[in-house]
């Protein structure tokens, strides 16, 4: 993930409003919804994944509902940032995903957003009960907050630039 590619993907999911946030667990799938200016992450939804098929209809059900135009898609990188097998996982995900659903998507970087929404989870008390209905969809919400963040500044930036001429 470079800049380029993330406005690659800004321009390719310009014609609708909402960006949709996935974080593809193995037992789960975390979704997170943008708002229609691209400012805020909310957390949608978990689903309790069972197979591809019904679960990828109910996020081609939300997308749809939500008036998605592109999808950000957590990546598991290695502390490294190479990729290993749940890298691979959410990419073959994706790729099964495309004919169902032709949205532009982009996979962002991933790394230890499980483990700041379950400190976060922690420092508010939240019992393990609760950390467990909600942390996939927060760290959906984490991802797409994220990728917001750097899109924003990178347009923002660019304005910025081009009003000083």
């Amino acid at each position: 993930m470079n800049r380029d590619e993330i406005a690659a993907f800004a321009e390719a999911s310009r014609g609708a409003p909402r960006l949709i946030g996935l974080d593809l667990g193995t037992k789960t799938i975390g979704i997170a919804l943008s708002d229609v200016g691209r400012q805020i992450a909310s957390p949608l939804e978990t689903i309790r994944r069972v197979k591809f098929t019904p679960d990828a209809g109910r996020i081609v059900t939300l997308c749809a509902a939500h008036g998605v135009g592109g999808l950000v898609i957590g990546l598991p990188l290695n502390m490294d940032g190479s990729e290993g097998p749940r890298a691979q996982s959410s990419r073959s995900f994706a790729r099964n995903l495309r004919p169902l659903l032709p949205l532009p998507v982009l996979f962002f970087d991933e790394r230890l957003s499980t483990a700041a929404v379950t400190r976060t989870l922690l420092e508010a008390d939240a019992s393990r009960a609760r950390r467990g209905e909600v942390v996939d969809k927060l760290a959906a919400a984490y991802i797409l907050q994220s990728c917001l963040d750097v899109m924003g500044g990178m347009f923002s930036g660019a304005a910025e630039e081009a009003e000083r001429f």
